[in-house]
């Protein structure tokens, strides 16, 4: 059974999430803010955290910064009462997947997770399938109704760290962080010009584009 942990201070709020959660098939555990979600993953695995961003101790911005500098890729939801572009773009940054502003449906919360899990057991499968569109990553290959082609290896990583996670933003530096590696001697140009030469191959791609968007970095969207 996937199992899934809850970081919300709000009791009654984050009992309803359970709940619904459970309904749903799924085992949960709720906590009270960052510092117990940390800690509860030193107990058990989770397959994917919902975590609210203005609790005490710890916030969910540095409950999920904290996961992330730690290697830590489990899908993270966070659900908030901030809905201002500057709050989504620090979560998305951050390295949250997904973002929900209440009042929450929780009907859309359930499909939402089940989504991001979908998402997680494709990478952990070496495989990303947006459309009719399917990267495979151990031939670096990405296959469409036009037919295969084999990327050079740092295109395709870009792509499909991209793809991975449709609608969410990555900076510059954090693909040349990832991409390229932290000791690179290569500056973000570099991943500019990726950027370019993917735009080009996929320029007639019926499922995703990529998306500038300008100061801040990059995000593969759905069509």
């Amino acid at each position: 059974m996937l199992k899934i942990l809850i970081a919300e201070d709000d009791r009654e709020l984050r009992q309803l999430f359970e709940h619904v959660l459970v309904k749903n098939g799924y085992s949960v555990r709720g906590v009270s803010d960052g510092q117990e979600a940390l800690d509860a993953m030193d107990e058990e695995y989770f397959n994917l955290i919902i975590s609210d961003i203005m609790m005490p101790v710890m916030d969910g911005y540095t409950l999920v910064r904290s996961l992330r500098e730690a290697g830590d890729t489990t899908p993270v939801l966070m659900i908030t009462a901030k809905d201002a572009f500057d709050d989504m773009r620090m979560g998305f940054l951050s390295g949250t997947d997904d973002y929900m502003v209440k009042p929450v449906n929780v009907n859309e919360m359930v499909l939402r997770v089940s989504a991001l899990l979908r998402r997680a057991q494709m990478i952990s499968e070496r495989r990303q399938v947006i459309g009719g569109t399917t990267m495979e990553c151990d031939s670096l290959t990405v296959t469409n109704e036009n037919g295969s082609m084999v990327l050079p290896q740092k295109e395709f990583m870009l792509l499909y760290k991209m793809a991975s996670f449709p609608g969410k933003i990555f900076t510059r530096q954090q693909l040349m962080d990832d991409i390229w590696g932290y000791d690179s001697e290569s500056d973000t140009h570099t991943v500019d010009v990726h950027i370019g030469r993917l735009r080009e191959k996929f320029r007639d791609s019926k499922d995703f584009r990529i998306v500038t968007l300008r100061g801040v970095g990059y995000k593969v969207v759905r069509l």
